[in-house]
């Protein structure tokens, strides 16, 4: 394969084998088993030189759909939003697009006083105290914050409540997790869009060590998260709330209702879509758990000079203590997309962030109202931000289909994560749907319905 845009040359490759003292690569695996070593030849297409292989890679491309091109109404978790032009130039910038975990405070300044502010927005956003550094993703944030709560009881309380109108994969990541140390997850049922309350407070005893709740919940609804913290606080739980973080530019912060952690996906903010991730996951607490968080902390200091400047703080993951001390096993968080949510954050401002998430608000309410007028039943018809559930008379793949042969991508299938919940589509409208899109869904669902 004499191909310049590989980086191992034969003749690399004849003085890597000469070095380590043998003939050829097949040597290598000679102390594999005849019996169980494939002597064959994998049945692969030949290589391809640059200009046919960029062709060949640009023609898979092309089959994939852009919701650049198409509108689209796919929420489930992950958003299409506005992006000001300045981030994408911003995270390119060599110095933050190669940057690792800034240990070395003397030649880091920029990048750490990134994630400082990245941390101080998620702060005022939640109404929390303190912010971490950002985490892989808002599943990963939220199962974190479950055994921020085990922990605290010092492990003597083994039960997670967690409520069924959470994203579902969120539940998985989470009972993944909890498995380790041996805790339980009860889900507690939804009733008409929300968090059935009367099975919550059964479910809530002395041995619960958290509540975990969705605000919005993945079908849209806003939780009552006054009524639900308390009935939490009664037991001596923790309340954990996981939230769009662009949804509290206009909705009440969890904070101010009592939430003791606040998790999430900063992915709305500057963070494309891009096929479900990687995105930005976002961990804020009460100045009470400061120590017991998840991951990393930057925190502002003065240098011997005087002059403000930043440092990794706090940190109690296993790399740093030893292990039975720690309190996470995260060694990495996401720094370019966190840099990316926070010059998305700066760029748009508070009154920006504000503005974004009322247009949010006012087109689901303007589209929810057509779909109305034009017959489509609302299920559970109730105050909602960007998301809402509609029912159909059939399967909801199918219609889909249909939407997508006259350039509409859908909305989610519920039945795909709810059994009992067939013909019925979660339908997402951001900021970025125009009044003639979502008229054009209508009309397109009312022909269809």
């Amino acid at each position: 394969m004499n191909f310049r845009y590989l980086p191992m040359t034969k003749q690399d490759k004849k003085e890597m084998l000469k070095t380590i003292g043998v003939e050829s690569a097949e040597e290598l695996f000679s102390d594999i088993p005849a019996k169980i070593r494939y002597k064959g030849e994998l049945q692969l297409p030949l290589p391809a030189d640059e200009t046919s292989l960029l062709k060949e890679m640009q023609t898979l491309s092309s089959n994939n759909v852009n919701v650049k091109e198409l509108p689209s109404f796919l929420g489930a978790g992950v958003y299409e939003h506005y992006t000001p032009a300045i981030v994408d130039h911003v995270i390119r910038r060599s110095e933050f697009y190669t940057a690792y975990t800034p240990y070395q405070p003397e030649i880091s300044q920029g990048e750490l006083q990134a994630i400082f502010e990245f941390q101080t927005m998620i702060c005022e956003l939640t109404g929390m105290d303190i912010a971490n550094s950002s985490m892989y993703d808002g599943p990963t944030a939220l199962a974190e914050s479950a055994l921020l709560a085990a922990g605290q009881s010092k492990m003597k309380r083994k039960k997670i409540v967690v409520s069924e109108a959470v994203h579902p994969e969120s539940l998985h990541v989470l009972e993944t997790y909890v498995s380790g140390p041996g805790l339980t997850v009860e889900r507690v049922p939804v009733q008409k869009g929300k968090t059935d309350l009367s099975a919550l407070e059964k479910a809530v005893d002395e041995n619960t060590a958290g509540v975990i709740v969705q605000y919005p919940n993945f079908l849209g609804s806003l939780e009552d998260l006054k009524t639900i913290a308390e009935k939490t606080h009664d037991n001596n739980a923790l309340f954990i709330v996981s939230s769009n973080p662009l949804s509290l530019g206009a909705l009440t912060p969890p904070g101010e209702f009592g939430a003791d952690i606040v998790v999430g996906d900063a992915q709305p903010f500057g963070i494309p879509i891009q096929m479900g991730g990687p995105h930005c996951g976002y961990f804020a607490t009460t100045r009470k758990f400061m120590r017991k968080v998840p991951g990393r902390l930057v925190g502002q200091t003065q240098d011997e000079d005087g002059k403000r400047g930043f440092v990794l703080t706090l940190q109690a993951r296993e790399q740093h203590i030893r292990r039975d001390k720690a309190t996470s096993n995260i060694c990495s968080n996401q720094a370019l997309n966190a840099l990316a949510a926070a010059v998305a954050m700066s760029a748009l401002g508070k009154k920006g962030v504000r503005k974004m998430a009322m247009q949010n608000l006012q087109n689901a309410h303007y589209l929810k109202m057509s779909l109305k007028r034009a017959g489509i039943t609302i299920i559970d018809d109730q105050p909602v931000f960007n998301e809402f559930v509609i029912k159909l008379p059939g399967a909801v793949r199918e219609y889909n289909k249909k939407l997508f042969e006259k350039d509409i991508i859908g909305g989610f299938d519920l039945s795909e994560v709810y059994e009992n919940r067939e013909g019925q589509m979660l339908v997402c409208v951001t900021e970025l749907r125009t009044k003639k899109e979502m008229d054009h869904l209508v009309k397109e669902l009312e022909v269809l319905v």
